[in-house]
């Protein structure tokens, strides 16, 4: 199979609510968020060593009745042109799959959900949905047309689904989340993300965000409310 896995999380309590997952992590991206906890993957993965997907499928077959899915994230998962495959492999072993999205590839995401061959989305939304903003993290506002695209399938799907967003000061307040919320009107789920600056030095894409601090409880719980009037549920991640 041509894919190229990057890392592999034995098990994580975190990368899908109310499961205990294994999670594979694909490099590359269609962004580059400043704030992006993934600096190696997106920038740098070529330095990295590639796990053999033998390597991670006798894991999860030895260990599967410990394990409820496998989380395939990145990066951004869709930019692959084997991910289809690998998510046929996964499901072979009889294991659930989540596929973490940014929603620039509608195209492959269709697919994968009419071919049943992911579980659940979990797809972020960066920013407000306008080319000024997502201008910010690509230069490219072709790729809003696509994340649009992604919203609509996925809402419109029948497969399980959260949208979600890492709120981060200085990038967001509380007008942008209303903003976003607004555009989901409706969605199953959104979670909402404190940004957290990471224990090491050097594994944000924009260094100067390692001095950022994090939204305290009480302004995540502001965020919550002013975003519970549009969508069905919200959760509150990392307080």
């Amino acid at each position: 199979m041509e894919i190229e896995i990057k890392g592999f999380q034995k098990h994580s309590l975190v990368d899908w609510d109310g499961k205990i997952s294994s999670v594979i992590f694909l490099p590359y991206c269609t962004f580059r968020c400043p704030w992006c906890y993934a600096r190696d993957l997106v920038l740098e993965s070529k330095k990295m060593p590639t796990i053999p997907f033998d390597e991670v499928a006798s894991y999860i077959e030895e260990y599967k009745q410990f394990i409820d899915g496998v989380v395939i994230t990145g990066g951004e998962p869709t930019m692959h042109t084997g991910l289809p495959e690998l998510c046929k492999k996964l499901k072979e072993l009889e294991v659930l799959v989540k596929l973490d999205t940014n929603g620039t590839n509608p195209e492959m995401l269709k697919d994968l959900i009419k071919k049943k061959l992911i579980d659940y989305v979990a797809m972020d939304i960066k920013a407000p949905l306008t080319e000024k903003e997502y201008n910010k993290l690509n230069g490219n506002c072709d790729l809003l047309v696509k994340v649009k695209e992604s919203i609509s399938i996925i809402m419109n799907s029948g497969i399980d689904y959260e949208f979600r967003t890492t709120i981060v000061p200085g990038m967001h307040d509380e007008k942008s989340i209303e903003d976003i919320a607004k555009a989901l009107k409706g969605a199953r789920k959104y979670a909402l993300q404190s940004f957290m600056v990471p224990p090491q030095k050097g594994k944000l894409i924009d260094p100067k965000f390692e001095d950022t601090r994090s939204f305290t409880s009480e302004e995540m719980l502001r965020f919550k409310g002013i975003t519970e009037k549009y969508v069905k549920k919200v959760v509150v991640r990392g307080v």
